[in-house]
């Protein structure tokens, strides 16, 4: 049937919704993603999200179990160019449409994504419903306008595990601190020796060192760091106790631990080809990465802290490291694809430095 995308400023994009879904509402993103769109739905950093992918043709093999990012879909809506009419694949257990319906994940189609993304980069992420009639534009919009206000919040408690969790066994044990990690973080540990205690992201410092853990990872999530006070509390008690390692939002909230200051940034970065540059070696990486904030320059001046990595899109700081206690973090996933990643020695520095 036709449907629409309305954002907060009034901006309405047409298209045809492909499943029984007729309205849903969340903050409009986009990836530049080519590939990878089943990490993307199931990422729990997506949680809240309706996602513009910028390629133009999506669904071409399927879905698996075995590559979810996570334990079901996490974003709010789909929107695409084109949508593959015969996914195939010899791993596929369903195909992209049959999935987000039976997830009640609305996907509307035939969308002029260039038009959409330009929108967005031009004004900024904002809120935005996708629906099957525009009866009602003010109320569609205030609606809109809604969504990104509650977005503005506390995002991991959505996302985060309710217990604690143990994985592998190894030599080596990290306490996980789970702001909406993936499978693939967990996965990643356990092939490197590591027994994984994954714990909610409201657990204190004094309850993860009970743990009696060799290091602490906290990973990625959704949301604005500033809005988890427990968690950056948490961190600051850790520095200097034991190793830390964040990754993504875990990033993100090590930084303000660490006394740095988060801004938002206008449409974030999102995708799987993100240039970052290693400031020691002058060695580029192209990373996967999903995030609306980053850490202030102005605000690590006088920090014991170094940047150690910088994004080439816009300059942005991707890595740190503290200059006294055994802590550092990076802005994307080391390994957030399936397949080679060029940046999973940075799993490997965090174990040999345990």
């Amino acid at each position: 049937m036709k449907g629409y995308l309305v954002l907060e400023n009034g901006r309405v994009f047409p298209g045809w919704l492909l499943n029984d879904c007729r309205m849903a509402g969340g903050e409009v993103v986009f990836s530049t993603a080519m590939i990878s769109y089943q990490d993307i739905i199931t990422d729990p950093s997506y949680y809240g999200q309706i996602v513009v992918m910028t390629y133009p043709l999506v669904g071409n093999v399927g879905l698996n179990q075995r590559s979810f990012a996570s334990r079901s879909a996490m974003i709010k809506g789909l929107i695409l160019r084109e949508a593959t009419d015969f996914p195939s694949h010899y791993e596929m257990e369903t195909d992209l449409i049959t999935f987000l319906n039976k997830s009640e994940i609305p996907v509307l189609t035939e969308v002029d994504t260039r038009a959409l993304t330009r929108e967005l980069r031009k004004n900024g992420t904002m809120g935005g419903i996708i629906t099957d009639q525009l009866n009602n534009m003010d109320r569609l919009i205030q609606k809109a306008k809604k969504e990104a206000r509650d977005l503005s919040g506390d995002m991991v408690k959505c996302v985060t595990r309710k217990n604690i969790m143990n994985f592998g066994q190894g030599d080596k044990k990290i306490v996980l601190v789970d702001l909406g990690t993936k499978r693939g973080v967990i996965n990643s540990l356990m092939e490197r020796g590591c027994q994984v205690i994954a714990v909610p992201a409201t657990i204190s410092a004094s309850e993860i060192m009970a743990l009696g853990p060799d290091g602490v990872l906290i990973s990625d999530g959704p949301g604005d760091p500033q809005a988890l006070v427990y968690a950056i509390d948490s961190c600051r008690n850790l520095l200097g106790q034991i190793p830390l390692f964040g990754i993504g939002l875990g990033h993100q909230i090590l930084a303000l631990a660490m006394g740095a200051k988060a801004i938002r940034l206008d449409y974030g970065h999102r995708g799987s080809n993100h240039p970052v540059k290693d400031l020691s070696n002058g060695r580029v990486y192209i990373t996967t990465q999903n995030h609306g904030f980053a850490i202030d320059q102005d605000s690590i001046g006088d920090l014991a802290l170094e940047v150690t990595l910088r994004s080439l899109n816009d300059h942005s700081i991707e890595g740190i490291r503290h200059l006294q206690y055994l802590a550092f973090s990076v802005q994307f996933d080391p390994e957030g694809f399936l397949g080679y990643s060029e940046t999973g020695f940075f799993y490997d520095d965090f174990v040999n430095m345990l």
